[in-house]
């Protein structure tokens, strides 16, 4: 390439993101439900806004779709802002946790509704509403009524029903929230392919950590107001940068510390429980509080003291591992979680595979033993 094709590449602009929040506030009198939120989402991603109860998910979503006025901030989809424009104005659609299907109508006549009040001619109208039938699998389900479908069923029909007028936006409140876990598992991936084969973006709000880690591309976790952290669903599971997105998502082991050696290729950090030895550099000093979080699956349980060529962290000068006892163990069939509690008080939790029907002597509550870890599997959080 040439020196002016080179120049001519880098002076290139960047594409602006399909859905562009800037410095989103709501305010309700004294509490910022929303404080000062920025994201970017990209045209056919799936994005999750994950938190608990009162975070402020609900009521970002409630904003985008018009629902709710910002106190202050843009939001801008495909380059226009449309934080001055009415609900029904919006290229967006929200389908609601409770469906919010029309008990008279039947499943047809729902998925028809609103493109009959944006005066659709018939014929395109029955086009659309039997390519939405046929994408959800319910065209034997046309004539039925909500009442006579199942949870899952009426789920499909309120997602054909956003779908219909093809939404630029679509917009989904705990989508999976009304069904019971069993076909909220089973229902996750089918809702993702659906949406995907339309090629539509998406923004759902839920609180349920599995329905985002399955269906989204991106998670971004909120808390007080305000996003703590954006990522895929494998960076923010394995690399936390914070305590509370650590402990919200998923399980993990916390240990209060202090760094003792601070190198460029490992970090050592003493706790009352033992000294942890890192294998990677931190961004931070020597002498700082942190916190040492791991993950249960990644430590291992045994009756007898670690090896040190059983691990990466070197076991002969004691890092990485601590001496408890079991106070309870849980059978969840393809997995087993024992509570471990050290002399210090605190209570691991050890994560371990039944992949064998018979593996050998069971350990049981009450008996004493190690438990150790990898350098490479320890995180550091500053606090």
């Amino acid at each position: 390439m040439s020196a002016a094709a080179s120049q001519s590449a880098a002076a290139k602009p960047v594409a602006a993101a399909f859905l562009q929040i800037r410095h989103i506030v709501k305010q309700f009198d004294e509490v910022f439900a929303v404080d000062d939120v920025s994201l970017d989402i990209e045209q056919g991603e799936i994005f999750a806004l994950l938190g608990s109860s009162g975070c402020g998910k609900s009521t970002l979503l409630r904003m985008l779709a018009g629902f709710e006025t910002p106190t202050s901030g843009q939001i801008v989809l495909g380059g226009q802002d449309i934080v001055g424009l009415a609900p029904y104005d919006r290229p967006i659609n929200m389908m609601f946790q409770s469906y919010a299907l029309f008990p008279h109508l039947n499943v047809w006549d729902n998925i028809a509704f609103g493109l009959r009040r944006d005066g659709m001619p018939k014929p395109d109208i029955t086009q659309r509403v039997d390519e939405m039938l046929e994408m959800v699998q319910l065209k034997p389900y046309a004539k039925r009524k909500p009442h006579q479908l199942s949870g899952g069923q009426q789920q499909r029909v309120a997602l054909a029903r956003s779908l219909a007028k093809r939404p630029r936006l679509l917009l989904l409140d705990e989508p999976l929230g009304a069904l019971d876990a069993k076909l909220r598992q089973r229902t996750q991936l089918e809702l993702v392919h659906i949406i995907q084969r339309v090629g539509v973006t998406c923004v759902m709000v839920t609180h349920d950590q599995e329905e985002a880690m399955t269906m989204a591309t991106r998670i971004g976790v909120m808390s007080e107001g305000k996003i703590l952290q954006i990522g895929r669903p494998e960076e923010i599971y394995e690399t936390p940068n914070c305590r509370f997105v650590a402990d919200f998502i998923g399980t993990v082991n916390l240990f209060k510390g202090r760094v003792t050696v601070d190198e460029p290729d490992h970090v050592v950090i003493d706790s009352p429980e033992c000294r942890h030895y890192v294998s990677h550099g931190i961004t931070g000093t020597q002498g700082m509080e942190v916190d040492v979080a791991v993950r249960p699956e990644k430590m291992a349980l045994q009756a007898t003291p670690p090896l040190a060529g059983e691990r990466e962290s070197a076991a002969e000068d004691g890092c990485n591992q601590v001496q408890g006892v079991i106070t309870d163990i849980a059978y969840l069939g393809s997995l087993t979680t024992y509570h471990v509690r050290l002399a210090s008080g605190l209570v691991l939790k050890v994560t371990q595979t039944n992949a064998a029907r018979h593996a050998g002597v069971p350990l049981l509550s009450g008996d004493p033993v190690w438990v150790w870890w990898d350098g490479t599997d320890i995180v550091v959080l500053t606090r």
